[in-house]
């Protein structure tokens, strides 16, 4: 008996999205203030997701993330940039914007996206003002056990999106 043709799939890409969204877990989730100031931090373990990722993937990455904030936030004027934190390459994307249900409050989202040893990880805010944007960007991580630093360092320049 021959063997049963593999079945077509019509758009392969969304059915790797769909893999990665499954594998996402979501770390840390804090909120303050009023209006609240919002920080999420998203994780990818590589042994869910079936694959590794590299530098080269960080972009799309970092992209998807943010691609996928704009389901619940309108967003404009993206800027973005990559960096080093220690050996580690870093994709940043900021932008300022509102939840669709609340366009009379703007926020200034942001977006910092990175690969680990095990995993991809992204760090997202929703700062109500510049000071909650200070905290965020300054706040002290250690990447796959290097030396803590700024999650932004004060000499990154974000610039309009390709």
């Amino acid at each position: 008996m021959p063997a049963a043709p593999k079945p077509v799939i019509p758009y392969p890409a969304l059915v790797t999205a769909a893999k990665g969204d499954a594998c996402v877990d979501v770390v840390l989730t804090a909120k303050h203030g009023d209006p609240a100031s919002v920080v999420v931090v998203i994780g990818l373990v590589f042994s869910c997701y079936g694959q590794v990722m590299t530098t080269s993937d960080l972009a799309n990455f970092g992209e998807g993330a943010s691609e996928g904030m704009k389901q619940t936030f309108d967003l404009t004027a993206p800027l973005q940039a990559t960096y080093a934190l220690g050996s580690h390459s870093m994709w940043i994307e900021r932008a300022t914007g509102s939840p669709k249900d609340h366009d009379d409050r703007t926020f200034t989202f942001e977006i910092a996206c990175t690969v680990l040893k095990k995993g991809a990880a992204c760090w997202m805010t929703m700062a109500a003002d510049m000071a909650s944007l200070k905290d965020f960007e300054q706040a002290t991580v250690s990447l796959d056990g290097e030396t803590p630093a700024a999650l932004v360092p004060s000499n990154v320049v974000l610039t309009n999106k390709p």
